[in-house]
């Protein structure tokens, strides 16, 4: 049997859900350590491979969801009210409408990015994760973390791991509904662990993940080799975090990085997310590495540069990289930086 992302959703939400007056939730962003690329089932977003990643603290999505000022569903982002015939709406609304169920009530979903959109920094990760926790709350669905990591996922996949904080796992799953293929956290916590973003081009990109999967997976012969090289990192990236192994972390996520990578540029037609800039960020940090500065980087599918290093290093990474802005260097594991900043999602108040 081939499910669909209702039929799954029905085993689990109230055929007439009850709405609430507000629903509202934060989820962070995440940086794959062990990335997602490729897809066993496009409909329900379920992987080939196992993925893991490291949430960017209080850098993420706001959603709120109340009901429409208006006879029609309102779709926000930044403040801004967007057309409901845009991609980004569209997508918004048939998520949903999963859990609306037909149910007669226009919607307020007002969302707000501490981080660019659609630019590889996984802003629709943390996107559908804020929007499935706003929806379990509006609706007062009482949905366990492992149903709340699986259904988002069906809205982007790697918002499965969003839904969490810290070192997070993501299980490729086996199962038809794709109910296995849920994420969990890693109960470990490394202060001293830091990621810096360097923004190379934060617009959106012209070809979306998704559509790249499917022209990597369809295309590509390299990827045939990567499903199993990403079980290995994977298996390698546990043990590090659970030694605080820095060395062995930095390399094997820099390197399963370049392989992804190297499976879209061997796609027909290839697929090269990378700017010139970025080749020349991948040149400072070997040259760095080299001369004793211990600094990896990995990268999601766009062109900005992402830095792993620890706390100790963190002047001489930003006499390195003097671009990095100070809110560039994020501390994942440093309580203050792990809840969202109100004065951040002011602006996604209703009535903004």
């Amino acid at each position: 049997m081939r499910w669909s992302r209702q039929a799954v959703i029905d085993q689990y939400v109230p055929a007439t859900p009850t709405p609430g007056i507000r629903g509202d939730a934060f989820a962070p962003s995440n940086i794959a350590l062990c990335k997602y690329w490729g897809k066993r089932d496009t409909d329900l977003n379920l992987p080939i491979n196992g993925s893991l990643s490291v949430s960017l603290g209080n850098l993420g999505s706001h959603t709120e969801i109340t009901p429409s000022t208006t006879d029609r569903d309102q779709v926000l982002l930044n403040g801004e009210l967007q057309a409901l015939d845009s991609r980004f709406s569209q997508k918004v609304v048939d998520f949903v409408s999963l859990f609306r169920k037909g149910l007669d009530q226009p919607l307020r979903i007002n969302t707000h990015n501490s981080i660019p959109t659609a630019a590889g920094l996984a802003s629709s990760a943390s996107g559908f994760a804020a929007l499935m926790l706003a929806l379990n709350d509006f609706y007062t669905l009482q949905l366990a973390p492992p149903v709340l990591s699986a259904f988002a996922r069906m809205g982007s996949g790697s918002a499965a791991r969003s839904i969490y904080t810290g070192f997070v796992e993501w299980h490729k799953g086996e199962n038809p509904d794709g109910m296995d293929s849920h994420a969990t956290p890693l109960t470990l916590a490394w202060p001293d662990f830091r990621i810096a973003i360097v923004k190379v081009h934060t617009k959106p990109k012209t070809v979306d993940s998704r559509a790249g999967m499917q022209r990597t997976v369809t295309s590509a012969a390299l990827y045939q080799a990567w499903p199993d090289q990403a079980a290995r990192d994977l298996g390698i990236l546990k043990q590090a975090i659970h030694t605080q192994d820095f060395s062995a972390l930095g390399q094997t996520a820099e390197h399963n990085a370049l392989s992804m990578h190297a499976t879209m540029i061997a796609s027909q037609p290839p697929l090269l997310y990378w700017l010139p800039e970025s080749v020349a960020l991948m040149q400072r940090v070997w040259t760095a590495r080299n001369a004793g500065l211990e600094v990896y980087f990995t990268m999601d599918a766009g062109p900005n540069i992402k830095l792993l290093f620890l706390g100790e290093s963190t002047e001489d990474v930003r006499a390195t990289f003097p671009e990095l802005a100070a809110s560039d260097v994020i501390a994942p594991f440093d309580p203050a930086m792990t809840a969202p900043s109100q004065a951040a999602f002011d602006q996604a108040k209703p009535g903004t």
